[in-house]
């Protein structure tokens, strides 16, 4: 079960808090570490190319347009807060949960 200080709602969507692990093998959930969703991305943190395949990956699993997931807090950081607007945050926990295997 994904907690709720890791996802939470926020105006128009919901805000999720991440830790983000670049160079892994392959993109995706690792669970959840210090309470924050812990997701390995294969990119590299260069150029933006982590931030960007992060994003890319929770669109497609939360089968929203890219336009609709930011990162708002961490650019440059292992810790970030991503916003997904027009999905409350009970739906974006169980989308995620299911994927970490709740």
């Amino acid at each position: 079960m994904i907690p709720e200080a890791v996802v939470r709602d926020a105006a128009g969507g919901a805000v999720i808090d991440i830790r983000v692990l670049p160079r892994a093998q392959k993109t995706g959930i690792a669970g959840i570490r210090q309470n924050a969703l812990l997701v390995r991305v294969a990119a590299p943190p260069v150029a933006a190319a982590a931030n960007i395949e992060l994003l890319r990956y929770l669109a497609r699993m939360l089968e929203v347009p890219l336009k609709s997931v930011r990162i708002v807090a961490g650019e440059k950081s292992r810790l970030k807060r991503v916003q997904v607007e027009a999905l409350r945050a009970d739906a974006v926990r169980a989308i995620l949960g299911a994927a970490v295997g709740d």
